[in-house]
């Protein structure tokens, strides 16, 4: 027996939702408290969802997300192509994946409450609260779900000396450009490795186009980044790719200042020691931040979030907490090795471009679909048992 009927879901992002529409499937009610007033409709810039990720927000009833992008062209500086990587993704707009959750979690019945600043809970035999920064307290649950993202507070509450976010040495960069003035890409992402900078962009057939650089730069916060004007980031990134023969001049200039991205450091958490304590437990970036370089962010939130529904549903929360852990590590902190290794080859300097360059028909070779099945062919078995 389980145990767990109630739980409160700390974060309103994507792995929060995903976690209490997969809590909802497996008869746990869920409610869920963000920190911030407001939705985060038209925040956040494009993402990969692999086939690993749709299966599971599969689970929890979101189907066909995105537009397809079947195939990764990897190219030089000087625009010549290496090798083309088929692997079957899809590009979504995070604010459009935000937006379907957001509804589809509302629609099933689930509460979503807004200006709920977590800062400590209260625990007993019995349950966990949840206290807000206006010093109001949740009502008591039998579990509570840290789903609030690279700097989650659960997290330190689990473990006050948890490891900081490690920074991957990229600043980030996007926008939809609406007139992109280049011929459809189809179904094909290129990606290119300048000298100064990583560049990538696909254009669509109603002639809008989107496009993400990865800068070299000393580490910045993300608030350092927006003391930059967008109009002196574009110049730079300009600078970045001058003389390359990737058309990254061209969708900059005519990118406006007003649509322009700025993700900000790129970082990851390679190793987080305590997921869970007591009736606490993290999922997502909270436990396993991956770079945005591997494409698997989204999906392995969507997988854990899953994950920990059908281990409360199954068992009690401290046997759940460590089936989902042992279920889940190894997997998540293989794929956050793999983008680390792809930040370092668009970090390289002059002769580690040259040694990059040189391994990256290798790397094709590797990079096969049936060399990838065991990160994107991974599929959640809902209704078989999670033992203990």
């Amino acid at each position: 027996m389980s145990g767990t009927r109630t739980a409160i879901v700390v974060g309103g992002g994507i792995a929060g939702p995903v976690a209490a529409l997969a809590l909802r499937r497996a008869g746990i009610e869920a409610t869920v408290h963000e920190s911030y007033a407001t939705t985060a409709d038209g925040i956040g810039g494009g993402l990969g969802i692999a086939p690993n990720g749709r299966a599971a927000l599969g689970l929890v009833g979101l189907d066909r997300v995105g537009a397809p992008m079947n195939a990764i062209v990897l190219q030089n500086h000087k625009g010549r192509t290496i090798t083309e990587i088929r692997q079957p993704m899809q590009f979504s707009w995070r604010a459009d994946l935000y937006r379907r959750l957001y509804d589809l979690t509302l629609s099933q019945g689930v509460e979503v409450h807004h200006g709920h600043q977590l800062v400590d809970v209260r625990e007993s035999d019995t349950g966990i609260r949840a206290v807000f920064a206006d010093g109001t307290a949740s009502e008591e649950a039998d579990a509570l779900i840290g789903a609030d993202g690279l700097r989650s507070t659960v997290r330190r509450l689990i473990d006050p000396q948890a490891p900081q976010p490690r920074y991957s040495g990229l600043l980030g960069f996007g926008a939809q450009v609406h007139g992109a003035g280049l011929p459809p890409t189809g179904d094909r992402m290129y990606m290119a490795f300048g000298r100064r900078a990583f560049f990538g962009y696909q254009s669509f057939d109603d002639g809008t186009g989107v496009w993400f650089a990865n800068l070299p730069h000393s580490y910045l916060t993300w608030q350092q980044v927006r003391q930059t004007s967008n109009e002196e980031w574009l110049r730079r990134l300009g600078e970045a790719f001058a003389g390359d023969g990737v058309p990254a001049l061209e969708l900059l200039r005519r990118t406006s200042p007003d649509d322009l991205i700025t993700a900000g450091p790129m970082q990851d958490l390679p190793h987080v020691p305590h997921w869970h304590r007591g009736r606490m437990v993290l999922v997502g970036d909270s436990a396993h931040a991956t770079s945005p370089s591997s494409g698997q962010g989204v999906s392995l939130a969507a997988e854990s979030a899953v994950e920990l529904a059908r281990a409360l549903r199954d068992l009690p929360h401290d046997q759940a907490f460590a089936a989902y852990e042992r279920a889940r590590r190894a997997r998540v902190e293989r794929v956050i090795a793999q983008g680390a290794r792809s930040n370092s080859g668009k970090a390289a300097g002059p002769v580690g471009r040259v040694v990059r360059d040189a391994l990256l028909p290798l790397f094709a070779r590797l990079a096969t679909p049936e060399k990838m099945a065991w990160q994107y062919d991974h599929r959640i078995r809902w209704e078989d048992p999670v033992a203990a």
